[in-house]
């Protein structure tokens, strides 16, 4: 189980869209939190028909860690994407960007709170929408204890130079051994392959999300998903990509001499 945080540079491609074909294609459970600071998207367009009232999310949950009681009104501040199974669940965003700043003191904490939700019974892996790393107030704190920070980008040019900044910037942000933690994630087609666009960011790509219009509409605005359309395929086979790149990097921070002593017959 893992923490993986979705962000891009200037121009989002798709962030939000991309979080949720992860979460309703994911073989494990899952958390979707938006934690985008210019405000959520999914109450107001994907579950739409919901007519949420904003009585659950990431504010309650910050005003129930004030009182030392977020893991006691964690679970009530989500939202099942897929009903009733309770595995596929959505933590609701901020409702405007003007609550952003008043999260800020917070996000360290929640990060350690996201990581512990794997050692539930059951363990939950967690998805974060952070939104575009250039917007004031990003979650800095949550992205630097991630275990994989997924950096969407398209394989153009106007979206390959903004990212070169930020993937400096998570590395000068995130301290030692995050160049092991930063990965791409490429979405759509334009004018570079997946080599050209890893050898430009010098970061590896994990995974390629294909264009799809018709599944991105539903996405954004609702209506029935349909899991064999290509962007939900494809959101699919990434979680095994994700899942390897993630624990080789845990193995890779445990040591030789953890690994040797794993496999020791006592």
């Amino acid at each position: 189980m893992a923490v993986i945080c979705l962000a891009s540079a200037k121009g989002s491609p798709g962030v939000t869209t991309a979080g949720l074909a992860f979460a309703l294609t994911w073989s494990r459970p899952i958390v979707l939190a938006e934690c985008d600071p210019a405000g959520g998207d999914i109450a107001a367009g994907y579950l739409r028909h919901l007519e949420l009232d904003g009585g659950h999310g990431l504010m309650q949950l910050v005003v129930a860690e004030l009182r030392g009681q977020s893991g006691e009104q964690f679970w009530s501040q989500l939202v099942d994407l897929d009903p009733p199974g309770a595995r596929r669940l959505l933590l609701p965003g901020i409702a405007t960007s003007a609550q952003a700043a008043s999260l800020d003191p917070n996000w360290y904490s929640l990060a350690g709170f996201f990581a512990s939700l794997e050692h539930g019974d059951p363990g939950f892996d967690v998805i974060a929408d952070c939104g575009r790393l250039v917007a004031p107030h990003a979650p800095w704190p949550l992205l630097s204890r991630a275990d994989l920070v997924l950096l969407l980008v398209k394989p153009t040019l106007s979206s390959l130079l903004p990212a070169r900044a930020v993937v400096q910037t998570l590395l000068s942000a995130a301290g030692p051994g995050s160049d092991g933690r930063i990965g791409l994630l490429v979405v759509g087609d334009g004018d570079y392959d997946d080599r050209a666009v890893s050898r430009h960011l010098d970061v590896p790509v994990i995974a390629h999300l294909p264009d799809d219009g018709r599944s991105a509409h539903v996405l954004a605005h609702g209506g029935t998903v349909r899991t064999k359309r290509p962007l939900l395929r494809a959101a699919a086979a990434a979680e095994d990509k994700v899942m390897r790149f993630i624990t080789g990097r845990r193995d890779r921070l445990r040591g030789p001499g953890i690994r040797e002593a794993m496999h020791v017959d006592v």
